[in-house]
């Protein structure tokens, strides 16, 4: 059964700090694209970043240069490092293992940003 849970949500002000964590199980992690994906309220669920297995990154505009995302294929974990947080950034984060066509995804975790 595969799992993708994460942690490290919560409220952080204007400017702060917070780091993700999603560990993974039932996959083999090293072979999925991983990504992390953000729904705030009203609104679709969209793409914040993603790292290929070879570890090559992509970013939201919204977000380059703030956030870092990296993996550690031997813990199963990806993280999303979230740096110069501002209120915008406020939404459910959803990690995502991408193969191919099949996609996992997680319960998410919310993250709000106060001004």
């Amino acid at each position: 059964q595969v799992q993708l849970v994460e942690s490290g949500g919560g409220l952080v002000q204007a400017g702060g700090s917070l780091r993700l964590s999603c560990a993974a199980s039932g996959i083999t992690f090293s072979i999925n694209a991983m990504g992390w994906y953000r729904q705030a309220p009203g609104k679709h669920r969209d793409l914040v970043a993603r790292i290929t297995t070879g570890g090559s990154t992509n970013y939201a505009d919204s977000v380059e240069g703030r956030f870092t995302i990296s993996r550690d294929n031997a813990k199963k974990t990806v993280y999303l490092q979230m740096n110069s947080q501002k209120p915008e950034d406020t939404g459910v984060y959803y990690c995502n293992a991408e193969r191919s066509i099949v996609n996992y995804w997680g319960q998410g975790t919310q993250v709000t940003v106060s001004s």
